[in-house]
């Protein structure tokens, strides 16, 4: 069998000011996944959480069962997924008063 990759660019320099949620994304062909964050600007002190949620038709969302990680400052994160349902999105939170800009990679593999 010959394995297969795609990579997406989900979100490219959007500013985060409290919370995003992304654009549902269809990963029913896919096995396994990774989130990637590019956090591009931002305070040294600044937090930024990811956390995964899924859904089976795109419309009704639960949290997926990975744990959301998080980093401080500039700087790349990843969240990895097993287990994949139809689709997912990525929640972003950041309590920073000044807001963050980042780009937001799904990259998945079968």
């Amino acid at each position: 069998m010959l394995n297969h990759a795609f990579t997406a660019v989900i979100e490219r320099n959007v500013a985060i000011d409290g919370k995003l949620v992304t654009e549902p994304y269809e990963t029913a062909w896919a096995e396994e996944g990774r989130w990637f964050v590019h956090v591009l600007a931002a305070e040294p002190e600044a937090k930024l959480e990811i956390a995964s949620e899924i859904s089976p038709d795109g419309l009704t969302w639960c949290p997926h069962e990975s744990q959301p990680v998080s980093r401080t400052g500039p700087g790349l994160l990843s969240l990895p997924l097993r287990a994949l349902s139809p689709w997912q999105r990525l929640v972003l939170t950041s309590p920073s008063t000044r807001p963050l800009k980042v780009i937001v990679y799904l990259c998945l593999k079968a």
